[in-house]
Order: C-alpha cells, then sequence, then structure tokens
C-alpha cells in the first residue's frame, strides 16, 4: 500500500492503452486513490472493450472523469481533481502515435496549477539520448523532446520514466521483428547478439512508475528502468528459451547493413520499427550510458519490488 501519510490523488490519461492499464492497477495496487481519464460517449462510441476496460477499473475502485484533448476546459477540470498526472498515450506507429497531443494536457496542467508531479508518455529509448537517431524513427524522440520543453517551460514538477524494452514485443518473441511469439526453429540475431537491452515485465514498469510518484529524490529526474538481471544480450535471451524447452535453435545473423536495407520498401511504420530496433540491438542505445546527476535508476531506488527476470517470464510462452 501507499505510506499512510500520502494521500496523492493519481490521474492517469489513456489508462485502457498498453501500459496505461497496467499504471492504473499498479496505482491501486499501492493504494493510491486512482482517476481515470474517459473520453465522452461522442469519442467512445462503439469501443466496447474499452468501455468494459474502464467500467472494470470502476469496479476496482477507481474513479472515471470525462474529459477530452477537443476540450481544453474539461482537461483543466480534469487535472484540478488530482495531485499527480501520468500520460501513456501511445508512441509507437504500428498502433496509434499522438504524444504531441501531450501538448494540450500540458497547457491544462499549467492553467490548473495544483499538479504536484507530472510523467509524461516515455518508458522506451530516452529521447534526450537520441539526437542521432535515424529518420524516420527519430520523430519519437523529437517529440517527446518537445513535450519535455512545454513541460520544463512551464516549470511543472516532473518525472520521465525511461530505459525499458517491453518484454511483450522484445522478449516473448526473442527479439524478432513482425511476430510476438518465439520462433520454432530459426532466430534472426542482430549483428553478434551481444548487445545489453533491458528487458521488463510491462507490470513491473507500472509498479516502479507509481513507486517514484511521491518520492523527492525523483522529483525532476529520469528514472531509468534498468534492472541489472534484466540487462541480457540477445544470445542471452535466446539461451533462456532454448533450456525452456529443451531445443537448439538455428541462429541467422543479421548485419547491420542489411538491418538497414530492409527499409527499403517498407511502409512508414516499418521503417520506423526498424530503426528504433537498430538503435537498441545493435547500438545498445536503452544501455551504452552510464546514469548520472540527471537520474536513478529504479531498481536500487525500489528494492522491494520483486521485478520478473526473464527466465520466468518466458516459461509463459513455453
Amino acid at each position: 500500500m501507499a505510506n499512510a501519510k500520502s494521500n496523492l490523488k493519481v490521474l492517469v490519461v489513456g489508462g485502457t492503452g498498453y501500459i496505461g492499464r497496467r499504471i492504473v492497477s499498479a496505482s491501486l495496487a499501492q493504494g493510491y486513490p486512482t482517476y481515470v481519464l474517459q473520453r465522452p460517449a461522442t469519442e467512445i462510441g462503439l469501443d466496447i472493450e474499452k468501455l468494459q476496460m474502464l467500467l472494470s477499473f470502476k469496479k476496482q475502485g477507481a474513479h472515471l472523469v470525462e474529459g477530452s484533448f477537443s476540450d481544453i476546459q474539461s482537461l483543466v477540470d480534469a487535472v484540478k481533481q488530482v495531485d499527480v498526472v501520468i500520460c501513456t498515450m501511445s508512441g509507437v506507429h504500428f498502433r496509434s502515435h499522438n504524444l504531441l497531443l501531450q501538448l494540450k494536457l500540458v497547457e491544462a496542467i499549467k492553467q490548473a496549477g495544483n499538479v504536484k508531479r507530472f510523467l509524461p508518455s516515455e518508458f522506451g529509448l530516452d529521447p534526450a539520448r537520441m539526437g542521432h537517431a535515424l529518420e524516420p524513427g527519430r520523430v519519437t524522440f523529437d517529440e517527446k523532446m518537445v513535450v519535455r520543453k512545454a513541460i520544463e517551460d512551464a516549470n511543472i514538477p516532473f518525472t520521465y520514466v525511461c530505459g525499458a524494452g517491453f518484454a511483450g514485443y522484445f522478449a516473448g518473441n526473442l527479439s524478432q521483428m513482425g511476430t510476438l511469439v518465439p520462433p520454432k526453429d530459426k532466430v534472426l540475431i542482430y549483428g553478434d547478439g551481444n548487445t545489453k537491452v533491458s528487458f521488463m515485465d510491462e507490470d513491473d514498469i507500472g509498479s516502479y512508475t507509481i513507486k517514484t510518484i511521491d518520492d523527492p529524490r525523483t522529483l525532476n529526474k529520469t528514472l531509468y528502468l534498468l534492472p541489472p538481471e534484466n540487462l541480457l544480450t540477445q544470445r542471452q535471451l535466446v539461451d533462456i528459451w532454448e533450456n525452456l524447452v529443451g531445443k537448439k535453435l538455428e541462429k541467422i545473423s543479421l548485419s547491420k547493413d542489411d538491418l538497414l536495407a530492409s527499409m527499403k520498401g517498407m511502409d512508414y511504420a516499418g521503417q520506423v520499427g526498424v530503426g528504433h530496433f537498430y538503435h537498441i540491438f545493435y547500438e545498445g542505445s536503452l544501455t551504452n550510458f552510464e546514469i548520472e546527476e540527471e537520474g536513478e535508476e529504479a531498481s536500487k531506488l525500489y528494492p522491494e519490488v520483486k521485478y520478473t527476470r526473464m527466465d520466468e517470464y518466458l516459461k509463459i510462452y513455453a
């Protein structure tokens, strides 16, 4: 449960999304009064899955608060009810990509004037370290930096949560592009397969995110999700899988040049994805830096979180 002295009210924007639903669950589990932004009926339409998820949050004790990005006053009214705002809007191009909508949320927080901390939609590669990123995928990082600048220019207290390779997208499939399940016979290895990647169960991302909201150590800093036992190379991940299933896979090495050449002829979302794979698996951009005064590492700050190791995570796929 949350610390007894803390009655921080938390608003999650994007609470029915892939990461958002984990953050709602973690906020409820850690005992915070939890609010979830619900779009008006005209915007939800017939999206029954989204509505039923919102109602399931309500059953668990969350409060649903109506608001729309086409009505700034509704966002101001929603924000005024809480102390902490967490946004989890999608930044991936094969789903929906709407990071710059957060500028309206920043404006609402600025107008409301009561928010003690804002956590914008981040969670993956640290955009402050991606100034060199490839086109067209760099748009994700550029837009996140635009949002950061708006937050900091408005003097809104913040925490940026970065550094996770989502296990559902990068571990369960042994980091294969275009699939979400492990290959049966052959596995594509990026380069020599020895670049360290931070793999993290998405539920743990939720837990660490909520841990940080009332922690002065992470105020106006970046929280990096780099738990040491989950800093694995792709080859180590494949080894874990082979030991689980008792079978060796044929390994096919893909050079950096061949990966980048594969972008030709792909649609926009595919090119963005390949660029991000390049930065993660060839450059090591999730792990190739030292954390200095700008940030903290989550598993060091919160050793009580028993994060899921990848040998345990992969069992469900076997």
